[in-house]
C-alpha cells in the first residue's frame, strides 16, 4: 500500500517537472490533498469503515433541500440564542449611558421591558447589569458590514461590539476564508429595509384567521414561508409566517394576537428584509449558507441578513 502511495507521488512529481503541462503550486497541493483522501493512503479498516458509512446512509444535504438551514430547530435555537445576546449587550449599553436604575434610566426600562416579552432569562439579564458596571466593560456600538456572496447575492452582517477593530476583523476574515468579499459601506443596505417584524408559527394558527387579525390591526403584508416539495409534516409545523409592520403598529399588532390566543415571537427591535430576492444555482445556495453559518459563530455578529431566494 506505501508502494502505491509512492508510486502516485512519483508520477506526480515527473508530470510537474515535464515541459508540456508544468504543475502550479495549486495543483500540487491539490494533488498532495487528494492522497491524503484517498483510499489507498488509509488503513484497510478504515478504507471499510468509510465505504460502510458511504452504502449505509444517503446524502444528508443535497440541492435546495438544504436550503432549509439544515435543521429549523437547531436554526430557531441560534436564533434564540443570539437575540438573548443582543439583548444582553443592549443591557450593557444602557447602563453604561444612564445608569442601572431602570426608574430613571427610561433607556434601560425599555430594554428590560423587550426582554420580558422576549422570555429572556432573569440571570443574562442580571449578568448584563453587573457586567456594565466592571472595571474596563465599554459600551456596545451597532455597526453594519456588507457583503458579496456568490451568485450576486448581497449579504448585511448586523454586529453590536464593544471592539469595532476585533469585529471587523473577525467579519474580514470569515469573509476571505469563505472565497467572498467584503462590499463598501452602502454597496448593499440599499437593497433592504428595515422593518418590525412578528413571527407565527404555522402549526399554531390558521392562515386566513392570521391575515385578518394582521390586516386589521394596520400590518403592511404577512409572507408565507417558503414551501418545497419534499417537506414533510414535521417541516411545516417549524415554519413560520412573518407578520411586516410600520413600527408604529407594531405594539397594536401584538396586542391583538395576545386578545386572540394567537402564540408569537416578538423581533429584537428591527429586521431587514430585501427589495427583491434573487435565485441562484444550488452550487451558490450552498456557498452562501456555509458563508452565513460561520459568520453567525462569531460573538460579535448578532444576525446575518441576505437577499437570496
Amino acid at each position: 500500500m506505501a508502494s502505491n502511495v509512492r508510486a502516485l507521488g512519483a508520477l506526480l512529481h515527473r508530470v510537474s517537472l515535464s515541459s508540456l503541462a508544468p504543475l502550479s503550486s495549486a495543483s500540487a497541493l491539490r494533488g498532495i490533498r487528494w492522497l491524503e483522501r484517498s483510499p489507498l493512503s488509509l488503513p484497510s479498516s478504515e478504507v471499510v469503515r468509510r465505504a460502510r458509512r458511504i452504502w449505509a446512509t444517503g446524502p444528508v444535504c443535497m440541492g435546495r433541500r438544504s436550503c432549509k438551514i439544515a435543521g429549523r430547530k437547531d436554526a430557531q435555537n441560534l436564533k434564540k440564542m443570539k437575540r438573548n445576546s443582543k439583548i444582553g449587550k443592549e443591557i450593557v449599553a444602557a447602563v453604561k449611558k444612564g445608569g442601572p436604575n431602570p426608574k430613571s434610566n427610561t433607556v434601560l426600562a425599555a430594554v428590560l421591558e423587550k426582554a420580558r416579552e422576549l422570555d429572556v432569562p432573569k440571570e443574562i439579564v442580571e449578568r448584563n447589569i453587573k457586567r456594565a458596571s466592571e472595571k474596563g466593560q465599554e459600551t456596545f456600538i451597532e455597526k453594519f458590514y456588507e457583503v458579496y456572496g456568490f451568485g450576486g447575492v448581497g449579504m448585511v452582517v448586523e454586529v453590536l461590539t464593544d471592539k469595532i477593530t476585533r469585529s471587523v476583523a473577525a467579519v474580514r476574515g470569515v469573509v476571505k476564508d469563505c472565497g467572498a468579499k467584503l462590499a463598501d459601506p452602502g454597496s448593499i443596505l440599499f437593497k433592504f429595509r428595515r422593518v418590525r417584524v412578528v413571527n407565527v408559527k404555522v402549526a399554531d394558527v390558521d392562515k386566513d384567521q392570521l391575515l385578518a387579525i394582521a390586516l386589521d390591526a394596520g400590518a403592511e403584508d404577512v409572507i408565507e414561508p417558503t414551501v418545497y416539495d419534499d417537506d414533510d409534516e414535521e417541516d411545516s409545523s417549524e415554519s413560520y409566517y412573518k407578520i411586516v409592520t410600520p413600527a408604529e403598529n407594531y405594539t397594536d399588532i401584538l396586542s391583538k394576537l395576545r386578545d386572540e390566543g394567537v402564540a408569537f415571537e416578538p423581533d429584537n427591535g428591527f429586521e431587514l428584509l430585501p427589495l427583491n430576492h434573487i435565485e441562484v444555482d444550488d452550487e451558490a445556495v450552498e456557498l452562501n449558507k456555509e458563508l452565513m453559518s460561520k459568520l453567525l459563530e462569531l460573538d460579535d455578529v448578532d444576525a446575518v441578513y441576505s437577499d437570496q431566494k
